[in-house]
């Protein structure tokens, strides 16, 4: 604490201004979070919520500091940076280096969350991003557009089909894969054209969320290799 208010000294802002901004980035995390269905939050949207009416240089990072950490012992949730991955292939375009940006992750177990906090509504979505990941991953890493498609058609998922009645467009729910960056894409430069190639982007190759993609995936061997026993 004794720091924190030297901080706040050095900064010329009171204890209350400081709790006000940080409360209001809280407050914008968690909206933007449930509004955008996940999809990573840049530190500049975060930064601007505090520069908007102060100008001391080091207080945006003091404030989201501080974010983070009640995120964390109040609302459970970590606010984790994302770290940019890079496609293994030669884009057909030099990749353009994002921003620092985050997503918040339950801190909750699997089955607590499930039971408190999991909307039913947006169970089918997750489904969905399991099992494309999966279909990644298996893949080794990467997949060309077209040989995603042809797995996905085979469970029913076509990508002409704009009124899924679970997922709706489904261009757009894969789309939306890239945006919450379970998914990069990036076009590669072929003999004769261009192709779209869909990589695991950064929550895909998190540590959690990759531990339950093999666990998903032997379950499934499982099962199949029990079916060919009883047949």
């Amino acid at each position: 604490m004794a720091n924190s208010s030297q901080d706040l000294s050095q900064l010329n802002i009171s204890e209350e201004e400081k709790d006000k901004l940080v409360a209001e980035v809280i407050r914008y995390v968690l909206f933007k979070t449930h509004h955008n269905s996940g999809c990573p939050i840049k530190r500049d949207e975060l930064t601007q919520i505090v520069t908007k009416n102060y100008r001391q240089r080091l207080l945006p990072a003091l404030v989201i500091s501080e974010a983070i950490s009640k995120l964390s012992s109040i609302f459970g949730f970590e606010m984790r940076e994302l770290q940019r991955s890079r496609p293994s292939s030669n884009t057909q375009q030099p990749s353009v280096s994002d921003a620092k940006s985050y997503v918040l992750i339950s801190k909750l177990p699997a089955d607590m969350y499930r039971k408190y906090v999991e909307d039913a509504n947006t169970t089918h979505m997750t489904g969905f991003t399991f099992v494309v990941i999966s279909i990644v991953h298996l893949a080794g890493g990467k997949v060309i557009e077209e040989n995603l498609w042809h797995h996905l058609r085979r469970m029913g998922l076509h990508e002409t089909d704009e009124s899924h009645p679970v997922l709706g467009n489904m261009k757009q729910a894969l789309e939306m894969l890239v945006q919450q960056r379970y998914l990069q894409k990036d076009k590669v430069n072929g003999p004769e054209s261009s192709i779209l190639v869909y990589e695991l982007a950064e929550r895909a190759l998190d540590g959690s969320v990759n531990e339950r993609i093999k666990e998903y995936i032997s379950q499934i061997v499982k099962n199949d290799v029990a079916t060919v026993e009883i047949d």
